[in-house]
């Protein structure tokens, strides 16, 4: 394995399949390629939707998964019952802390509200200089371009700094991620521009 290749990726995606059949085997492909690559899966710990065909794949290709989920999603999200390691924890915010601490990086996959919620989390985190861990979103059949434009659009509406821009980055099939998270900047984050009044 490649100095360049993190042990462990956090991947945000959805607890549902969407409407595109290439969602599904989108997410076991990753499942397969991060299991093929020795790098630990960090995930939700849901055993539906993208999520569980996610874990499934990894699990069956011999990976190691790490599920984190609150205790009153177990039965909502029907917890995944035979992953390498399951964390149980009080709160949504203490499963995203827990899912960033355990993760060199972040992998988004379509999704809903939540996948949403947990990509704009880091990134808000990474603009402010907590971290300089990489995030790669896998745009599945454009899925995921009105997110590129609203971001486009919050930088060009003069709320964030084009800089901003590069800590993400889009790729167009699975085939990029681990290109895009090698080439990701890591230098810490200059001090955020605030128009002082």
């Amino acid at each position: 394995m490649s100095s360049s290749v993190p042990s462990s990726i956090c991947v945000f995606c959805g607890a549902r399949f969407g409407t595109d059949p290439a969602n599904r085997a989108t997410a076991a492909r990753l499942g397969e390629l991060l299991a093929r690559e020795g790098i630990t899966l960090v995930y939700g710990g849901g055993g539906v939707g993208l999520m569980g065909l996610l874990a499934n794949a990894a699990l069956k290709a011999g990976g190691k998964v790490v599920g984190v989920i609150p205790q009153f999603l177990l039965k909502r999200e029907a917890g995944h019952p035979a992953l390498s390691q399951t964390v149980v924890v009080e709160s949504m915010h203490e499963r995203k802390l827990q899912m960033f601490e355990r993760s060199d990086a972040f992998v988004i996959l379509p999704g809903g509200l939540g996948t949403l919620e947990e990509f704009f989390e880091v990134l808000s985190w990474r603009t402010l200089g907590l971290h300089t861990k990489p995030i790669v979103i896998v745009d599945q059949g454009g899925y995921w371009q009105p997110l590129a434009s609203l971001l486009r659009g919050v930088v060009e509406g003069g709320f964030a700094d084009r800089t901003h821009l590069d800590h993400v980055a889009f790729v167009g099939d699975l085939d990029g991620v681990l290109p895009a998270i090698a080439a990701m900047p890591r230098a810490t984050v200059i001090e955020k521009r605030l128009d002082r009044l």
